[in-house]
């Protein structure tokens, strides 16, 4: 009896990972051994930097509390510990947001906390 193998599902998971390998440079994109290395690292660096993502915003987000912060003479952890304090509970997001588009509105949490 002939061995049976099932080459629609080997086909089908081929091509799978040729069309998640689309747009990648040379043989990446077209070698079935070489573009199963690169989507297979690609998704782990994915995987990675989605979690990356959340760091570099919330450093981005206390960068910009800072220099608000600054300008009216207080540092960011003063700031943070004295609202903290006052239980002012807005995220470092909104704060942020506040202290670039909304300078009038930071300015009257920051006269609120000291």
């Amino acid at each position: 009896m002939p061995r049976s193998v099932n080459s629609v599902a080997s086909r089908a998971k081929r091509k799978k990972i040729l069309k998640q390998a689309k747009g990648y440079f040379g043989r990446r994109k077209n070698v079935w051994t070489v573009a199963k290395n690169a989507v297979e690292k690609g998704l782990v660096y994915a995987y990675r930097d989605r979690r990356n993502k959340k760091r570099n915003f919330r450093a981005l987000w206390i960068v910009r509390i800072n220099a608000a912060c600054k300008e009216h003479g207080l540092s960011y952890s003063e700031f943070m510990d004295k609202a903290k304090k006052k239980n002012i509970t807005l995220n470092r997001k909104v704060l942020a947001d506040l202290a670039m588009n909304n300078q009038n509105a930071f300015e009257a949490i920051v006269k609120a906390v000291k």
